[in-house]
C-alpha cells in the first residue's frame, strides 16, 4: 500500500523536475491499486489547482495518519481554522484577479468603442450601444415584449468566436425583454430581414459578472445578428440551443 501511495504521491509534484532514469514504473495489477490511483489522480488535479505549495511529506503523513486512525498531530478544531485561513486566503485572491481583470477588460472596451465610434457607418446609441446596418430589411420592427427568431454570431474582443447560432444550423427563439440589455434594445432597432453588427458595452452584455468560462468579467460583445421573424405575442417559448449566451 505504501508502493501505491507514493505512485499516488508522485501525481501531485508540481516542480517540474525530471524523474530518475532509473527510477520503476509501478504497474497496477489489483483492483485496489487501481481505484487507489484514480482516486489520487483526482487527489493531484485537485491540489494542483489551488495554486498552493504544499509539503508533500506532511500530506503524505496526514493521509495515513487520517486512514489509518493514527493519532493526528493536529485536533480538529486546529485542522479546521487552518483550513478556513487558506479559504479565505484563496477567496481573497481570486477577488484580487477578478478586479484586475474587470479592469483590464474594462479598458480594452472602452478604448476600442471610442476608437469605433469614429468609423463609418457606426451609430452608437445613448445607452452607448454601437450598430452598424450590414443589411435593412423591410420588414416590422419587433417590441421589447415580441418574442423573436434570429441567427447570430457572438465574438469577444480578440476575434474569439464564443457562440453561433449558424454553425448549429438552427435559429435562436426567444423573448426579447428576457435577453441582455444589449440585445433588447439593438434587435428592437432592426426591421424583420435586417442584418446587424453590434457592439456592446459591458454594462449592456455581461457587466462585471461576466459568464463563465468563455466570457470574462467586464468583458464587451460584438455580434452580428440577422432578425429572421416576430413571433405571435404570447407564442410557446423556444429554448435554441447556446441561448444561455445572450439570456440577461
Amino acid at each position: 500500500m505504501r508502493i501505491v501511495m507514493s505512485c499516488l504521491l508522485a501525481v501531485l509534484l508540481v516542480t517540474g523536475q525530471a524523474a530518475a532514469e532509473d527510477e520503476k514504473q509501478v504497474e497496477l495489477k489489483t483492483d485496489k491499486q487501481k481505484l487507489s490511483y484514480a482516486l489520487g489522480l483526482d487527489l493531484g488535479s485537485y491540489f494542483k489547482s489551488l495554486g498552493e505549495e504544499l509539503d508533500l511529506e506532511m500530506l503524505q503523513q496526514g493521509m495515513e495518519h487520517s486512514y489509518s486512525g493514527v493519532k493526528p498531530l493536529l485536533s480538529s478544531e486546529e485542522a479546521a481554522q487552518i483550513q478556513q485561513k487558506f479559504v479565505q486566503k484563496q477567496r481573497e485572491e481570486q477577488l484580487k484577479q477578478t478586479m484586475e481583470s474587470i479592469a483590464e477588460n474594462q479598458e480594452a472596451a472602452e478604448k476600442f468603442l471610442e476608437e469605433n465610434a469614429g468609423k463609418e457607418g457606426v451609430v452608437t446609441t445613448e445607452s452607448g450601444l454601437q450598430y452598424m446596418v450590414m443589411t435593412e430589411g423591410e420588414g416590422p420592427k419587433p417590441s421589447e415584449d415580441d418574442i423573436v427568431k434570429v441567427h447570430y454570431k457572438g465574438y469577444l474582443l480578440d476575434g474569439t468566436e464564443f457562440d453561433s447560432s449558424f454553425s448549429r444550423g438552427e435559429p435562436a427563439v426567444f423573448p426579447l425583454n428576457q435577453v441582455i440589455p444589449g440585445w433588447t434594445e439593438a434587435v428592437q432597432l432592426m426591421n424583420v430581414g435586417s442584418k446587424y453588427k453590434i457592439f456592446l458595452p459591458p454594462e449592456l452584455a455581461y457587466g462585471d459578472r461576466g459568464a463563465p468560462p468563455d466570457i470574462q468579467p467586464g468583458s464587451m460583445l460584438i455580434f452580428e445578428v440577422e432578425l429572421l421573424d416576430i413571433e405571435e405575442e404570447g407564442g410557446a417559448e423556444a429554448e435554441a440551443p447556446g441561448e444561455e449566451q445572450v439570456k440577461e
